[in-house]
């Protein structure tokens, strides 16, 4: 069973900064991409940054200049970097591991998800 644990939100003033961290944690062979979701009420989740395997970075517009992610390979683990931090920015972010390969019991490739964690920016 692979398990995504998140850490790294909480309350910050506008302007400020934030970093997120997940780690997975699991028989892990492989991750394809890594990345960050975000939600707030009564709004669909929304892609805020992925990276993949190899560190290409695709990023939302409303985040680009201002979030960096990145990824160790080796810790199963990505982090992201929320600088220049904007009320708009509260949501809760999930973690996402596209494409994770285990080998036990049998080789099977399916996503995973955290269980969130707030951000919240107040002006």
């Amino acid at each position: 069973q692979v398990q995504l644990v998140e850490s790294g939100g909480g309350l910050v003033q506008a302007g400020g900064s934030l970093r997120l961290s997940c780690v997975a944690s699991g028989s892990i062979f492989s991750i394809n991409a890594m990345g960050w979701y975000r939600q707030v009420p009564g709004k669909q989740r929304e892609l805020a940054a992925e990276i993949s395997s190899g560190g290409s970075t695709t990023y939302a517009d409303s985040v680009k200049g201002r979030f960096t992610i990145s990824r160790d390979n080796n810790q199963n683990t990505v982090y992201l970097q929320m600088n220049s931090l904007k009320p708009e920015d509260t949501a809760v972010y999930y973690c996402n591991a596209y494409g994770v390969t285990t080998m036990i019991p049998e080789r099977a490739t399916r996503d995973y998800w955290g269980q969130g964690t707030q951000v919240t920016v107040s002006s």
